[in-house]
């Protein structure tokens, strides 16, 4: 993380990886565990700033916590995602995306970026994926691929 003097007492705003909060069912991700350990005062909740497009990530995605998934897939939505943050009463802003949201918007306030890497404890994900493979993939003849 850069500059995670920042966050300490402060009200954050918390962008997380789209697919990863969305399709990837979590309601929270690096940046909430960010916030926690760096001692952010509280993460605020970005519902009642969401502008239209980010409005609707919400609605379809019920299940989401107090991250904002980065939906920067359309002008309109990088837009969006914009005028949401700069709404936000918040101090700071957690950026936990892969890419550098201050290079795609003009904010009215300060951008921390979190870096983050996953390494597995154990077989479990190497499971789940095989038995996706085994249930859902079909076996073409001859080819030796699939189960």
């Amino acid at each position: 993380m850069d500059r995670p003097e920042r966050i300490t007492g402060q009200r954050v705003v918390i962008v997380g990886d789209g697919p990863t909060l969305t399709h990837g069912n979590l309601s929270t991700g690096a940046g909430t565990l960010a916030a926690k350990q760096y001692g952010a005062a509280e993460a605020v909740d970005p519902r009642p700033y969401a502008v239209e497009e980010i409005r609707a990530v919400f609605e379809a995605w019920p299940h989401l916590g107090r991250e904002i998934p980065a939906m920067g897939y359309t002008p309109a939505q990088i837009r969006d995602l914009e005028a949401t943050l700069n709404a936000a009463s918040a101090g700071v802003v957690i950026d936990a995306t892969p890419v550098d949201l201050s290079r795609l918007m003009t904010i009215n306030k300060p951008f921390v970026n979190v870096e983050y890497s996953l390494k597995e404890r154990d077989d479990t994900l190497q499971r789940l994926l095989k038995g996706f493979e085994t249930r859902k993939l079909p076996t073409p003849q001859g080819t030796g691929w699939g189960r």
